[in-house]
């Protein structure tokens, strides 16, 4: 399941871009890999983050893992909902389980893969 609209990291990052706003989560792929995400550590609001910073982190029943942030700027909004109900992440990890959002400060996306790109990505993994 590779939304179409999104952006994507090697490290399974997504980023949907709207204006200046970039809301970000983590792909299908990483939570599947993850298994059942139990814990979610969110980036404080107001933290600026250069592209790949460790932004926020996950804990699930096999592992923990970073997430990097795919664009710089500065955090406007955290998930709140996923400190109560982590596993938003699974259920829908698009939509009501996106991590935060971020006042992107430099646009560049050069780095970033679209779904296309993306799903052959995976096929080499």
């Amino acid at each position: 399941m590779v939304p179409e609209n999104l952006l994507y990291t090697k490290d399974h990052e997504w980023a949907d871009i709207k204006g200046d706003t970039a809301t970000v989560g983590i792909a299908d792929y990483a939570q599947q890999s993850l298994g059942e995400i139990t814990f979610v550590e969110l980036p404080a609001a107001g933290k600026q983050l250069n592209v790949h910073d460790v932004a926020a982190a996950v804990e699930s029943s096999k592992a923990a893992s970073d997430i990097y942030s795919p664009l710089a700027g500065q955090v406007a909004e955290v998930n709140d909902e996923l400190s109560a109900k982590p596993e938003l992440v699974n259920e829908d990890c698009y939509k009501t389980g996106w991590i935060f959002k971020l006042k992107v400060s430099a646009p560049d996306t050069k780095h970033l893969m679209n779904a296309e790109q993306y799903e052959e990505y995976l096929k080499t993994i």
